[in-house]
């Protein structure tokens, strides 16, 4: 029997916020004693998703997610996607009256009403039926779990999300060949990820983006003063974090933003809008600049001092986001 099985759509080689939060909360987990498994993507066939190829939509009738459900024989089962895989966990945990938790990470409706014409009502109606479903659904912060539960969703729970310390530190400052200020980046380049109000604005010194996706040409073409540097891991991007002197986060969309607390224990100040995210994570702490006006918050992030981040961050382990996850799972 394995303690937990976690059906994810979104595994590696993808490189995104709900692979990492899932990827440490099994080893964190792991370390506690418990058995842990993955039914994933790299189980199975898969076709690139619609507008955004990097994403692997898995082939499937249910068959094979059915005999591996069984023959991990979980005594807990946690689906923290809502696509093809999550779709035939959920039928079979409903069909054989098993309990399962789920997880809201992506505020999907947006993210499709960025790219096509379908209302949020519809959208937000699908996912409802999806997660309430369930026994318990994980939301990262305070908004979130206000929106949804607004929308009518049910057994919401809170699951935060950590930062490794020892790899994201101030400690790993050197040069950078950009002029100064240099304003980081660091996610997915998509369109609803908002990054052309970063790019767009009108202060000195460095732009530069870390990461890929599908909007990295138009944006590369748009904006030639701007640096993109694609996707960096691991001690080459801590580098990059502890190296720049602000963190821009120009999304309206994100639930949560697991690199806030990257750049924050890089010793690197915010700037945002002040939407869902940010102003759980930051608020009126003195550790970034929340304002409807970019360039505004980017300005007065430029001023906050380095070390009042790092011991921000200092308060957000994964291990105590492992815990909480450990404490909602369903018996």
């Amino acid at each position: 029997m394995t303690d937990l099985l976690i059906v994810s759509d979104a595994w590696h080689p993808q490189v995104n916020g709900v692979v990492r939060s899932l990827d440490r909360l099994g080893q964190e987990l792991k370390a506690q004693g418990m058995t842990i498994a993955y039914l994933t993507p790299q189980d199975f066939k898969t076709i690139p998703c619609p507008s955004y190829p990097e994403i692997r939509l898995s082939l499937t009738l249910g068959g094979k997610v059915r005999r591996l459900i069984k023959a991990h024989n979980p005594a807990h089962l946690h689906i923290a996607t809502e696509g093809p895989l999550g779709f035939w966990a959920r039928r079979y945990c409903l069909a054989k009256k098993l309990p399962f938790s789920t997880s809201y990470h992506t505020r999907f409706p947006e993210y499709v009403a960025a790219r096509w014409p379908v209302p949020l009502s519809l959208t937000y109606h699908l996912l409802r039926k999806f997660h309430n479903g369930g026994n318990c659904c994980m939301v990262a912060t305070p908004s979130l779990y206000k929106d949804l539960d607004e929308r009518g969703f049910q057994n919401l729970a809170y699951w935060g999300r950590g930062v490794d310390l020892d790899l994201f530190t101030p400690e790993r400052r050197g040069e950078l060949a950009h002029k100064e200020p240099r304003l980081l980046y660091v996610g997915r380049v998509t369109v609803e990820k908002n990054i052309e109000a970063f790019l767009s604005l009108d202060i000195k010194g460095s732009k530069i983006v870390v990461g890929d996706g599908p909007q990295r040409a138009e944006l590369e073409k748009a904006y030639p003063d701007a640096v993109f540097l694609g996707l960096k891991e691991g001690e080459e991007l801590a580098e990059i974090y502890a190296s720049c002197d602000v963190f821009v986060f120009p999304s309206k969309t994100d639930t949560f933003g697991i690199v806030l607390l990257e750049a924050l224990a890089s010793g690197l100040p915010v700037a945002a809008y002040p939407v869902m995210g940010p102003m759980d994570i930051i608020g009126d702490a003195p550790v970034g600049a929340l304002h409807d006006n970019l360039q505004i918050a980017v300005e007065k992030a430029l001023t906050l001092d380095r070390k009042a981040c790092r011991e921000f961050a200092s308060k957000h382990s994964w291990q105590a986001s492992a815990n909480q996850f450990a404490r909602n799972m369903v018996p």
